[in-house]
C-alpha cells in the first residue's frame, strides 16, 4: 500500500487576503456617492449638467482608478478601506468646491462682474499633485523602517519648514497669520509638510527612548511622574508651539503640534502623568498668550461672545451658526442652500457649508468617515511588528483626528478658531497634497504588517511573496 504525501501549504493564519477587490468595490461606491452631489448641484443651481462635469469627474475617477492598480502592484497587502475613505472625502470636497463656484459664478453674472475661473480646476490638479506624490512615496519608501534612520533629520526639516514663512520675502500672511510661502504666482503652506515629517521625528525617537520615557521615580500626590531629564521632548514641543503662536499668529498648528507631542508621549509610554503635564503646560501656555497678545485676546473673545459683533470681527463665525442651524437635521440639500455666505467657506468654513445643504445627519455621516480612517490609521498601529511602524501609524492617525476636531470644535464654536484646514474637503493644495502623502505612509505600514512572512511560507509561496 503506497500513501501519497500531500503537497505542502502554508498555515491557514499567513494565507493573508490581500481584499484589493474590496478596496475596489468601495472606491466605487465612494465615487458613484460622490458623482451623484455633483451631478445634483448642477442641476439644482443650473437645471442643467455643466460644461465641465463630465471632464472633472472623468479625469477624478481615472485618477483614482490609477493609483488602486499601482496599490495592487506595489502595496498589495495594504489596508483596503483607507485609500476609499480618503478618496471619497476628496471627491466630496471637489463636489462643495464645485457648488460655491457655481454660486460665485451666479454672482458675478448678476453684478455684471467677470466670472471668476472655476476653483474646482486647481483642486483637482492638486488632487493629481496628491495622488502622484502619495504614489512616488509608495515606490520610494518600500519599508517604512528605513525612514527611522532619519529621526533627527526630520526634526532639522520640520523645524526649517515650520520658520519658512518667517523668512523675509518668502512668507505671506493672510488676515493676521504669517503661514504660507510664496514662490512664482504659487503659494504653499510649508507647515502642512511639517507635520508629516515631525511625526517621523516622534515616531523614530519614542521608538529609540520608550523605555527610559516610561520609568518613573518618584509620586507627587498619588500621580506617577517621570524623570526631570526625560521632560525634554515635551518642553521642547511646548517651547516650538508657543513659538509658533508668537511669531506666526497660527494657533491651529500651535496647538495640532504640541498635542500629537502630548499624544504620542501617552501611545510610547502608556503612562497618564505625560497627558496631565501635558495638560498643564497648554493651560498656562494658553493662559500666557492671552495675557501676551493681542490677536489670541481676539479669538477667545469672538470665541465667547461672537455676537457683540455679529456684523464686524464675529461676522464669519456668526454666518456660519447661522447657516448650520438653517440646514437643520438634514439640510437645504446641495445647491439649494446659502453657503456662499459664509466668508471663506470654500476652505476654513468648508464644514459649515456641508453642515447648511446636508444638515446634521449628513455632517454626523462625513464625521464618521473621518472616524474610520483614524480608527484604521490606529487598527495599523495596533497591528504592527515594531515600534517604530507603530509609533508612525499612531501619530498620523492622532494628527487626523486633532485636525478633525481642532477644525470642527471652532466652526460649531466648540473652540475658538484656528484656521486650519479640514483634510481632503476644503481647498488648499498643500494640506491636500501633505494628507495624501499621509495615506501613502499608512498603506506602506500596512502593507508591511499585513504581509505574509516569507521564511515561514512554503518554497513556492514565499518565491512569489519575495518577488513582489
Amino acid at each position: 500500500m503506497t500513501i501519497t504525501a500531500a503537497p505542502p501549504t502554508a498555515p491557514a493564519r499567513y494565507r493573508q487576503p490581500k481584499r484589493r477587490g474590496a478596496e475596489l468595490g468601495l472606491l466605487v461606491l465612494g465615487f458613484v456617492v460622490a458623482a451623484i452631489g455633483y451631478v445634483q448641484v448642477d442641476f439644482a443651481v443650473l437645471g442643467e449638467l455643466d460644461t465641465t462635469t463630465v471632464r472633472v469627474l472623468g479625469v477624478a475617477g481615472v485618477m483614482v482608478l490609477v493609483v488602486h492598480l499601482l496599490v495592487r502592484v506595489f502595496a498589495p497587502y495594504a489596508d483596503p478601506i483607507v485609500l476609499p475613505v480618503a478618496a471619497t472625502l476628496n471627491l466630496l470636497g471637489l463636489t462643495m468646491i464645485h457648488r460655491l463656484d457655481l454660486a460665485d459664478a451666479r454672482r458675478a453674472a448678476q453684478s455684471g462682474g467677470a466670472v471668476p475661473s472655476p476653483d474646482v480646476s486647481s483642486q483637482l490638479t492638486w488632487t493629481g499633485l496628491g495622488l502622484l506624490l502619495a504614489v512616488l512615496v509608495l515606490l520610494v519608501v518600500r519599508d517604512h523602517r528605513r525612514l527611522q534612520r532619519f529621526t533627527y533629520t526630520s526634526l532639522l526639516a520640520g523645524i526649517v519648514l515650520l520658520l519658512l514663512p518667517l523668512v523675509p520675502g518668502l512668507g505671506y500672511g493672510v488676515r493676521g497669520a504669517t503661514l504660507w510661502i510664496r514662490l512664482g504666482g504659487y503659494t504653499f503652506q510649508p507647515g502642512e509638510l511639517a507635520k508629516i515629517v515631525l511625526t517621523v521625528f516622534f515616531a523614530g525617537y519614542l521608538s529609540m527612548k520608550r523605555d527610559s520615557l516610561a520609568l518613573v521615580r518618584s509620586k507627587v500626590l498619588g500621580l506617577e511622574l517621570p524623570r526631570g531629564r526625560d521632560l525634554g521632548p515635551l518642553l521642547v514641543a511646548w517651547v516650538v508651539s508657543l513659538a509658533i503662536l508668537v511669531f506666526e499668529t497660527d494657533l491651529g498648528t500651535s496647538l495640532l503640534f504640541f498635542g500629537l507631542a502630548v499624544c504620542l508621549l501617552y501611545v510610547a509610554t502608556q503612562r497618564r502623568s505625560w497627558l496631565v503635564l501635558g495638560t498643564v503646560l497648554f493651560l498656562s501656555g494658553a493662559a500666557l498668550a492671552y495675557a501676551a497678545f493681542g490677536h489670541v485676546r481676539l479669538r477667545f473673545d469672538l470665541w465667547l461672545h461672537p455676537f457683540d459683533d455679529p456684523s464686524g470681527a464675529g461676522y464669519q463665525i456668526v454666518q456660519s451658526l447661522y447657516g448650520l442651524a438653517s440646514g437643520g437635521l438634514f439640510g437645504s440639500g446641495l445647491g439649494q442652500g446659502y453657503p456662499q455666505l459664509v466668508p471663506f467657506a470654500k476652505s476654513d468654513f468648508i464644514v459649515a457649508a456641508f453642515g447648511e445643504e446636508i444638515g446634521l445627519a449628513g455632517l454626523f455621516a462625513m464625521l464618521m468617515l473621518y472616524a474610520i480612517l483614524v480608527q484604521r490609521g490606529f487598527r495599523i498601529a495596533v497591528a504592527c511588528r515594531d515600534p517604530f511602524g507603530s509609533l508612525l501609524a499612531a501619530g498620523l492617525a492622532i494628527v487626523t483626528a486633532l485636525q478633525v476636531f481642532i477644525v470642527v470644535g471652532g466652526v460649531t464654536r466648540l473652540i475658538p478658531l484656528t484656521g486650519l484646514t479640514t483634510p481632503f474637503l476644503s481647498q488648499g493644495g498643500s494640506s491636500l497634497v501633505a494628507n495624501w502623502i499621509a495615506v501613502a505612509l499608512l498603506l506602506r505600514v500596512s502593507d508591511n504588517t499585513r504581509r505574509p512572512d516569507p521564511s515561514l511560507l512554503p518554497d513556492d509561496a514565499r518565491t512569489q511573496v519575495v518577488r513582489l
